[in-house]
């Protein structure tokens, strides 16, 4: 991103609090992270500790309420908009209507909106970077399927084609391998891996399962009710005992 200052960390929280409205008691609170361009970070703990949350902060989804969250060095309360041209995010769960009418290949090109902008029809370059996208995903058998009529791992693949044409230099994955089976998994796992890697991408992982980490990804940060617990190489934190404090005592 040639526009941005320059910067030490892709990636910077400093002190972060995220209150949901209506709620007094943060969902994540007092965090500090600092993820340099090109790391693959998983974000792992138990259901409800904040991972979500985090995820949505540094996105700027979620307005934090203390501290400061820097993106390309840039802070995200004034910057957000055009930072998240750059950020490729597939939420959790995602969804579809059996009756939705749109095709796979129009889904995929709906990634380029943020660049294309309002009222302005795409260009050879934004079906180009498309088709790109759906090359790197391994997904051209499925281009002219309605959305609604896919399987959960065919979804999947297609909401990381979309995000992969905006061509974001971070990607954001909030449980990308739920409700898959485990052929399906392990296919999508060696995609992103392989695609953190081709197109040097800052990718952030939420993981609920920990079996399902990529081999690829290096670096853990462990999240229980709201805190950051322990962040270094994926040997260590799994190794350890705040890990299965974690996981044991929530409810």
């Amino acid at each position: 991103m040639n526009n941005h200052p320059k910067y030490n960390y892709i990636i910077e929280l400093l002190d972060v609090d995220t209150i949901y409205e209506g709620e007094t008691i943060p969902a994540i609170r007092g965090i500090n992270l600092k993820i340099k361009k090109g790391e693959f970070l998983c974000i792992i703990g138990p259901n409800g500790a904040g991972k979500t949350t985090l995820l949505e902060t540094i996105n700027g989804l979620l307005k934090h309420t203390r501290g400061k969250v820097n993106v390309f060095g840039k802070e995200i309360k004034k910057f957000g908009s055009s930072i998240r041209k750059e950020v490729g995010y597939v939420p959790q769960g995602f969804s579809v209507s059996s009756l939705m009418p749109f095709l796979v290949k129009d889904v995929i090109l709906m990634g380029r909106f943020g660049k294309i902008g309002l009222f302005k029809s795409a260009s050879d370059e934004d079906y180009q970077k498309a088709k790109e996208a759906v090359d790197l995903v391994g997904i051209n058998g499925l281009l002219k399927k309605p959305i609604g009529k896919l399987s959960g791992g065919q979804l999947q693949k297609v909401m990381i084609a979309r995000v992969l044409a905006k061509d974001p230099n971070i990607l954001l994955l909030d449980e990308p391998f739920s409700s898959l089976d485990f052929k399906a998994l392990a296919e999508i796992s060696e995609r992103i891996s392989s695609l953190h890697e081709e197109k040097n991408l800052t990718t952030l992982m939420v993981i609920h399962n920990i079996p399902s980490i990529p081999k690829r990804c290096k670096r853990a940060v462990l999240i229980n009710e709201g805190i950051v617990i322990q962040d270094g190489p994926v040997d260590e934190v799994l190794n350890s005992g705040s890990l299965k404090f974690a996981y044991k005592v929530k409810k």
